[in-house]
């Protein structure tokens, strides 16, 4: 349990210095490069760097270490709770970026910056984790240095099928992250980590359970196994799919794209009932009549 004991403070120490690099930002930098740079830079850095030694633990942890999968799983739920209690309202997946440009929550350049900074973020996860690794400060990253040069692809499956379980995890991730958009964030962590870690659960077997591209280009697209465009089709269009699925179902539209409601008829949330319109239409009709009676029965000059 020595290795795992090393991870568990690797992730500790992950998330303390993310949190001081955003604490730092946010007393340097304007609103507007903290929320579209810096934000996201930290929690791409912070998410990258916890899920590929997480990956690691559950590729080689499982038999060299002799834990099971219950100790992967819960360390995955309590790694999403701290990230989503601290990335300070980063998404750190293109996917979620996209789905506020297209609700208007975003604008266009903001955006752009935003999947620049997830990209650097991801890249210096990627980074620093090979370098920790290298240390090899356990016998679990000695063999993962052993087997790095050789990886192979985390699609196991059919390409269709391995698109659409990508697709299908975002759709259900992003049907979720709707649904709690607007919850208080005590409740809204949680039933994301719970989702997330049921989601890989479900999916690791087939394809990894990214449904997030800018992770899944850092941690597969150098692995042997398939082409770039099958890693293409698998991680960026497969969990893009999903999340307009997700959009266009919970929204009945896509805001950016159409102003018609294309799902759902718009009703007004007040009804009156029948009765009462009736007797509203005869009570006008009688003020009216004794209206024009009175008229009538005035002397005319």
């Amino acid at each position: 349990m020595a290795g795992l004991n090393v991870s568990i403070a690797f992730f500790f120490l992950v998330v303390g210095v993310c949190q001081a690099l955003r604490w730092l930002s946010r007393r340097l930098l304007s609103p507007g490069a903290y929320g579209c740079l810096a934000r996201e830079l930290a929690g791409s850095l912070q998410l990258c760097t916890s899920c590929l030694e997480l990956r690691m633990l559950a590729e080689i942890g499982l038999w060299g270490g002799g834990f099971g999968l219950d100790v992967v799983l819960t360390l995955l739920f309590l790694l999403f709770t701290v990230h989503g209690a601290s990335f300070d309202g980063a998404s750190a997946s293109p996917t979620v970026s996209v789905q506020e440009f297209l609700l208007f929550e975003s604008n266009l350049t903001a955006t752009a910056a935003k999947l620049l900074a997830q990209g650097a973020g991801m890249g210096m996860g990627w980074a620093v984790t090979k370098l920790y690794w290298s240390w090899e400060l356990t016998h679990f990253h000695l063999i993962q240095n052993l087997i790095a040069s050789e990886c192979s692809s985390t699609i196991r499956t059919p390409l269709h099928h391995a698109a659409f379980v990508e697709g299908t995890c975002s759709f259900l991730y992003h049907l979720v992250l709707l649904k709690l958009h607007q919850s208080h964030w005590m409740y809204q962590v949680p039933a994301l980590a719970m989702t997330v870690t049921l989601l890989t659960y479900i999916a690791e077997p087939f394809t990894g359970a990214f449904f997030n591209p800018a992770l899944a280009t850092v941690a597969t697209f150098q692995c042997s196994g398939n082409s770039f465009w099958d890693y293409i089709q698998v991680y960026w269009l497969g969990p893009l799919a999903g999340m307009l699925a997700a959009l266009l179902l919970y929204q009945g539209n896509i805001p950016r794209l159409f102003q018609k409601n294309l799902l759902y008829s718009q009703k007004s949330k007040y009804k009156i009932p029948k009765a009462r319109v009736v007797a509203h239409v005869e009570g006008d009709e009688q003020r009216r009549k004794r209206k024009g009676e009175k008229s009538s029965s005035e002397p005319q000059a």
